[in-house]
């Protein structure tokens, strides 16, 4: 057992980070801008690769400070697109995004190793997580849920933005763009948009999710982003076919009685 013992970590991670982004991925979905978190983590990215070259070593609990910066500059952007181009803001979000991934190829176009970096961007590498991201994604989640709890309002309010760009940061800096796309949106839309269940039950699913791929990467040796992505929707699909089968079952039985 002491062989696996460094996948402690990783899974610790994978936790933090569903019960983290679940509860904003409902938020996201209700606002109906679902891609406005996609743009704001494509410029997290960015701001990573721009600190290889222009910040290196520049950190704060484990995250590049200059992909903290970008990210809230996205969520300004974002902002003021929902204010003042409301019309055509998933036009506007989509502009943002393609930008941003345009800017990171511009980037490291001239670098030997650019191809690595653009793929460890958006694929990440949750198996080599380190302890300040963990717990720097452990005090966010704490943090997101006690607003929830105590100040409900702030998800519709104007703090929201902040909160989610400093969580989409360290999220993508734990995991890649792929990994906390699909945790955001994924089993929200499933179980909670289409099977009305809570968030804490749609991160528990989350949180299966990436434990499988986990043990599936490992074993098959296959990157662990992508295999993220693939598991975290086919549990979800498959919780959700056993609660509708659930619900129909006991539909039955109380019109049987």
């Amino acid at each position: 057992m002491a062989e696996y013992e460094w996948l402690l970590l990783p899974a610790a991670g994978s936790a933090m980070l569903c019960l983290l982004l679940v509860p904003l991925g409902y938020q996201v979905i209700a606002r109906g801008v679902i891609f406005a978190d996609l743009a704001i983590a494509q410029w997290a990215a960015l701001g990573t690769l721009a600190g290889l070259y222009f910040l290196p070593n520049h950190t704060l609990a484990g995250a590049p400070v200059s992909s903290l910066m970008f990210a809230l500059l996205a969520s300004l952007a974002v902002h003021l697109i929902f204010r003042r181009l409301a019309e055509a803001k998933e036009a506007w979000i989509g502009i943002l995004y393609v930008v941003g991934a345009s800017l990171a190829v511009l980037l490291v176009s001239g670098d030997p190793h650019g191809a690595q970096a653009l793929h460890r961007a958006a694929s990440g590498d949750l198996l080599w997580a380190n302890w300040p991201l963990v717990l720097a994604v452990a005090t966010l989640t704490v943090l997101v849920w006690l607003l929830g709890w105590c100040r409900p309002a702030w998800m519709t309010g104007a703090a929201f933005l902040p909160v989610f760009a400093v969580a989409v940061t360290y999220s993508v800096s734990l995991a890649g763009i792929y990994v906390v796309f699909a945790t955001l949106i994924m089993t929200p839309l499933i179980l909670g948009t289409l099977a009305g269940k809570a968030p804490f039950l749609a991160a528990c699913c989350a949180v299966a999710g990436h434990l499988a791929a986990i043990g599936l990467s490992i074993a098959f040796d296959v990157p662990v982003g992508p295999a993220i992505v693939v598991m975290t929707l086919g549990i979800a699909l498959l919780w959700y076919s056993v609660l509708c089968g659930f619900g129909a079952r006991l539909s039955a039985a109380v019109l049987s009685d």
